[in-house]
């Protein structure tokens, strides 16, 4: 399934925890010298495992504090139509997810915007993409959990050093 080791998913959580970590503070943290641990983050890297590395801006700060889970549902479900409207909805920078679904629902947008004003802006340009069935948006009242950092702990147990 993967070809992770216990000193891999050190360094994946302490970088999920902070990007900006140096190599010797990375090395000083999971318990490798220097070289090695350079050597598996570049490893890491071309695997594929580290993806990006990136600033989480806070959302209230910006300017973006309204989020909206915005269901849609359609008629059409071929694979030409679905290429437009991935590309359409993938295009709307307010969308920072965009999920397809099993279900009822057929997709899923997990979208940010200014207010209330911000959400009908958007959801003009979300109908102007392609004809759907159906739009149904839930406000997000309260953020009670928000993390970016994957539960690697489910998958580290067990495994060799």
């Amino acid at each position: 399934m993967n070809s992770l080791d216990k000193f891999d998913c050190a360094i994946l959580a302490a970088l999920q925890a902070d990007a900006t970590l140096s190599i010797s503070g990375l090395s000083e943290k999971v318990g490798l010298s220097s070289t090695p641990c350079w050597k598996r983050v570049k490893r890491l890297e071309e695997e594929g495992y580290i993806e990006s590395r990136v600033t989480i801006v806070n959302r209230q700060k910006v300017g973006l504090p309204v989020t909206v889970f915005v269901s849609v549902r359609t008629r059409e479900h071929d694979e030409k139509w679905l290429e437009r409207f991935a590309a359409a909805v993938t295009a709307l920078p307010e969308v920072l997810e965009f999920h397809r679904m099993s279900g009822d629902v057929d997709y899923l947008l997990k979208v940010v915007t200014t207010d209330i004003e911000g959400y009908d802006r958007f959801y003009k340009k979300l109908i102007k993409t392609a004809q759907l069935a159906g739009v149904s948006s839930a406000f997000s009242m309260e953020q009670i959990k928000y993390t970016t950092a994957l539960p690697l702990e489910l998958i580290a147990h067990g495994l060799p050093a």
